[in-house]
């Protein structure tokens, strides 16, 4: 069976539009989070985002084709743009029929479903875009980036919300291992912080309405959370099998060595309070790679800084766990970013990634006030050294989906 290695990375975040600056903030625990100034945030709730700033779609990818994809999708290219040119694939060496695409985005194009939107009504039908449809539906990211590298292998667009990253990253590992393919891309992207989202999930109690303090807002575990933040990006990674990237004398960053998914099966937006589809997705990640808890080095978590979904992730640690869990290092790189939605799987790869092989946690900001019912050890407010050699990433999303993976430092 083939082994799956990542060899190249690509970010478009909060905290920076490549990885070194991403990287960067996490490590120097430096919050995206800021007063959203491109809507009216005058009647909504709240007030601020993980937006992705100084990136310029336009300059990058010409006016006109530029013009012809959604925010998420614009994202989604120049962060596997980016990883294609970390990995230092040639394409002209690439057999393109076995080289696939899994990019998934949780919400798609919903800024060009309403800007088009109130063309309709504004200026009536003859004005709407013919480039509507193939400019929202979620699958676009994969297919502009299928097409912008010749890539004819099996592509494939997950949708299974906050959790996609995981889902596109874990099922790419088994194709590799299966042996149908020998490169894939592996991510998601998001860009869904418009009016209407900002009313539902503000009207759904579901943000953080610290609009004061914006830097301050995003607190996972902290007994004084109050919703998450909304954010966008894309992170998207090269994952490769191991005698492709050998042949080419690849620099590789980690090995992919175990995927788990799950559902709740309980809520449509709620987590299961127990987490128990969260403690199902690591018990189902962790032999699927053959290690037992204890192999386990650092835990990022999903965390998005609600008060359910923070505390049912720390009861599934402790039920896989137990004496371990409060002794291995949990992180959420959220504090810092803010929830990137179908991004934050692939986002978070990529830290975890860095982790690995920079040897360095990055922190849990905001985390001021001890919850009771939150007692493991996340790392909190400054970052820190640690001898690492696997990780696991958590990813959860609406609907109960759960995806996990385990991350291994490359060793021949």
């Amino acid at each position: 069976m083939e082994r799956a290695v990542i060899t190249g990375l690509g970010i478009i975040s909060p905290l920076g539009n490549d990885v070194e600056r991403f990287w960067s903030g996490l490590a120097g625990g430096q919050s995206g989070i800021s007063l959203i100034d491109t809507i009216d945030t005058s009647g909504y709730k709240a007030k601020i985002a993980g937006l992705v700033r100084d990136f310029d779609a336009d300059a990058r990818f010409g006016r006109k084709e530029a013009r012809r994809m959604d925010r998420f999708c614009q994202f989604a290219l120049a962060a596997a743009e980016q990883a294609v040119e970390d990995s230092g694939l040639v394409m002209e060496n690439i057999d393109k029929e076995r080289m696939g695409v899994y990019v998934g985005s949780g919400i798609g194009g919903i800024q060009t479903l309403l800007e088009q939107d109130r063309v309709l009504k504004e200026r009536g039908p003859d004005r709407v875009s013919p480039f509507l449809v193939p400019m929202m539906i979620s699958n676009m990211a994969a297919a502009m980036i299928s097409m912008k590298f010749g890539a004819t292998g099996p592509t494939l667009s997950p949708v299974t919300a906050c959790s996609i990253g995981n889902t596109a990253i874990g099922e790419a590992m088994r194709l590799i291992r299966l042996g149908i393919a020998d490169v894939v891309l592996a991510g998601g992207s998001e860009a869904a912080v418009t009016d209407i989202s900002l009313a539902s999930f503000g009207n759904a109690t579901a943000l953080s309405t610290r609009n004061e303090e914006p830097a301050r807002a995003s607190r996972p575990f902290d007994a004084e959370r109050d919703g998450f933040v909304m954010a966008e990006g894309s992170g998207i990674v090269v994952i490769e099998s191991l005698s492709h990237a050998m042949r080419r004398n690849a620099r590789i960053y980690a090995e992919v060595i175990g995927y788990g998914a799950s559902s709740d099966a309980y809520h449509i937006v709620a987590t299961h309070p127990e987490g128990a589809g969260a403690y199902l997705a690591m018990k189902a990640a962790l032999a699927e790679a053959g290690i037992q808890p204890e192999d386990v080095d650092v835990i990022s978590a999903h965390a998005t800084s609600t008060e359910a979904g923070d505390k049912s992730e720390t009861l599934a640690i402790k039920k896989l766990f137990g004496e371990l869990a409060c002794r291995i290092p949990v992180t959420a790189n959220k504090s810092m970013t803010g929830h990137m939605l179908g991004a934050a799987g692939g986002a978070e790869a990529i830290a975890l990634v860095k982790s690995l092989q920079e040897g360095l946690i990055p922190p849990t900001i905001n985390l001021e006030h001890s919850d009771p019912v939150c007692d493991l050890d996340y790392v909190p407010n400054q970052a820190r050294r640690a001898d690492m050699t696997i990780g696991i990433s958590n990813s959860f999303g609406f609907g109960g989906h759960n995806a996990v993976i385990v991350l291994r430092k490359f060793q021949d």
